[in-house]
């Protein structure tokens, strides 16, 4: 990513950080785990190839994420956040909440066409929540709870 000299503050350099919406919309797709190039362009329709491909160099660069090149059958590249990735977190899930209050976005749409609901939607907790119900299992801890939950070992 090109950087301009800053004014010193640390909202101008987060914002470089940041660069464009496809950064935060990368990370919010890494929050649940690895993910593989394909599976991103999937999931960020309209992002192009050549978008995702510079956007993903400019966050292993920044060290927002890292890229793992595994030697399965077939090989591919994975991509997963990194602790300084994981910082931006907070920054998706306020922008979330900002949007659902403004009105902003469709969930039923997104689920339709990506087949379920983003991390930080109530909705997806609400369907976890019945979905463990019917299967007689716990639901899903989402991200909040996970935070509060000492016995849980991140790797």
């Amino acid at each position: 990513m090109l950087r301009r000299e800053g004014d010193g503050c640390p909202v101008t350099g987060a914002l470089q950080l940041v660069g464009d919406k496809w950064t935060l919309m990368i990370v919010r797709e890494l929050a649940r785990g690895s993910r593989r190039t394909t599976d991103l362009v999937a999931r960020l329709h309209p992002i192009s190839s050549r978008t995702l491909m510079a956007r993903l160099k400019d966050m292993e660069h920044d060290e927002l994420i890292e890229r793992y090149e595994l030697s399965a059958s077939p090989p591919h590249v994975e991509y997963a956040l990194t602790a300084r990735g994981r910082l931006m977190l907070p920054v998706v899930e306020a922008l979330y909440e900002l949007g659902a209050r403004l009105g902003c976005g469709d969930c039923e749409e997104r689920r339709e066409r990506v087949g379920e609901y983003c991390d930080a939607c109530p909705l997806r907790r609400d369907q976890d929540r019945a979905r463990a119900a019917n299967d007689g299992a716990q639901p899903r801890a989402t991200r909040r709870e996970r935070e509060r939950d000492d016995s849980i070992v991140l790797l």
